[in-house]
């Protein structure tokens, strides 16, 4: 039996991720066309533990709205923090800690700008020929996210998204051509981007506006089976190119505790917890799984199209490996709905009501491998914190640095546990717009960016005091955690 020690394995993939539409900017130059990222809006009058400051679902009218409004709102992430003419400055930090990996995404929209084109923008694809030559010349494997919440606008407004099969020979097309380009670039690859978020981000994730049919719940299980087809079709399209590539696939944890130790309760988290395995039994089995049915009974959603040749797709081409993000873990209770959770008193939020729970991250790691057996990156992990420049101009983040070091301790648990745990990467290692409430203030990283949440500042860049400890630890391959 292979000998295991609570350490990181040599070649460990250590780097940081990030998303397009959030740190490119440059929404409308050398082409790009509109994303459904250029519509999230900065609210004002934010309350950040609220709802409604998140990416909520939109109508017809509010997107039709949006993509022609003037003046009345800012969208921060068409300015993100302006990496699409900064890159190799900021390329530069993560080399300088020692980055071996970094993950990003390709904006569909610099690419074909409508998603109808039958010829892809030439400055689009040059750019990203650019950047991954930089990552390439820095030491840095590129990872790609291939959809990232940058859905040409168009394909949503005219077609529903991911509800037509229109959208989904669309991005067939975008497949075809970024994987021919990239074959000798990029290694990694992943199709979508926590492929389960349908029941939070459901606009995000599928770009379906809401009033688009009369039962928008069928619609968005429509829309996820087009997705799985979509992966199946990404794998295929790889193994045929045989140049070494490699297809993941990602969730963001959605794997829950229950409540307490009465037996209803533990049987709430049971099936709560079978919906979130789902995705990855598709995308990693091949297969839908048999309590699918049930839940959907159940929660009134109606069957979805899906023909033989689709599923015989789905089943043939799995995914090699497996990736997720974790921001902490939930509660489930018999008494919630799909979706829900309740607080857990044993853990600790930030202000934005994330969680930081250090050992979900060693109970989920166990979790999936036991359930997948494949080798497993975590793709996004972090905490947003509120946080500016002293008088002297650093940022004294001991917050952050504790909290990245408390999770990399359990990750070590779970490798001595047995997980094949190969890559790391810390959600926005330098400082970018929020997904979630298109916030600036909202700080991941361990290089801070000078704008705010209205897109005013130098956007000087300043390293942060984690930006040496993360040094550090990439350097003794997680040996010398340090912090406090």
């Amino acid at each position: 039996m292979e000998k295991l020690f609570k350490k990181f394995p040599e070649g460990f993939l250590w780097g940081g991720a990030f998303a397009a539409n959030q740190f490119e900017g440059a929404w409308d130059e050398d082409g790009k066309g509109m994303s459904i990222a250029d519509i999230h809006i900065y609210n004002t009058k934010i309350d950040r533990l609220k709802s409604e400051t998140k990416n909520y679902e939109f109508t017809k009218q509010e997107i039709e709205f949006r993509m022609n409004d003037k003046d009345k709102y800012y969208y921060p992430k068409r300015k993100g923090i302006d990496f699409y003419h900064t890159y190799k400055e900021d390329l530069a930090y993560l080399r300088e800690m020692g980055f071996k990996t970094v993950r990003t995404s390709i904006n569909w929209t610099r690419i074909f700008p409508t998603g109808e084109e039958l010829v892809p923008n030439e400055k689009g694809l040059q750019f990203y020929d650019d950047l991954f030559d930089e990552m390439i010349l820095d030491g840095m494997i590129p990872m790609v996210t291939i959809s990232h919440y940058e859905m040409p606008l168009n394909l949503s407004i005219k077609y529903g998204g991911w509800y037509s099969k229109k959208t989904l020979e669309s991005f067939k097309r975008f497949v075809d051509v970024i994987m021919e380009r990239y074959k000798n670039k990029v290694k990694y690859w992943i199709a979508f981007n926590q492929i389960n978020t349908l029941f939070g981000e459901g606009y995000n994730s599928l770009s379906i506006p809401y009033d688009w049919t009369d039962d928008f719940t069928s619609a968005c299980f429509q829309g996820l089976h087009y997705q799985f087809v979509a992966s199946a079709y990404a794998k295929k399209k790889m193994d045929e190119m045989n140049t070494g590539m490699k297809m993941g696939c990602m969730v963001c944890n959605g794997i829950s505790y229950p409540f307490n130790c009465d037996p209803n309760e533990v049987m709430a988290s049971c099936k709560s917890n079978q919906i979130q395995y789902m995705f990855l039994d598709v995308l990693c089995r091949g297969k839908y799984p048999r309590s699918l049915q049930r839940y959907m009974d159940e929660n009134k959603i109606k069957p979805f199209e899906a023909t033989k040749e689709e599923l015989d797709l789905i089943e043939k081409y799995p995914c090699d490996f497996l990736t997720f993000s974790y921001y902490g873990t939930g509660v489930c209770s018999s008494d919630l709905k799909p979706g829900e959770r309740k607080k857990n008193p044993y853990v600790k939020e930030n202000e934005w009501g994330w969680i930081n729970d250090p050992v979900g991250l060693r109970y989920v790691l166990n979790e999936y491998y036991d359930r997948y057996q494949l080798p497993i990156m975590i793709t996004e992990l972090g905490s947003g914190f509120d946080e500016k420049p002293d008088s002297e101009g650093k940022i004294h983040d001991d917050y952050r640095i504790a909290y990245h070091k408390e999770h990399m301790e359990q990750m070590k648990e779970a490798i001595y546990d047995g997980v094949e745990l190969i890559g790391y990467y810390p959600w926005g290692p330098i400082d970018i717009v929020s997904c979630t409430s298109s916030e600036m203030t909202k700080r991941y990283g361990f290089v801070y960016v000078d704008y705010d949440d209205l897109g005013n500042g130098t956007g000087k860049r300043i390293k942060k005091d984690s930006f040496d400890w993360y040094k550090r630890v990439i350097e003794t391959n997680g040996e010398d955690l340090g912090g406090k």
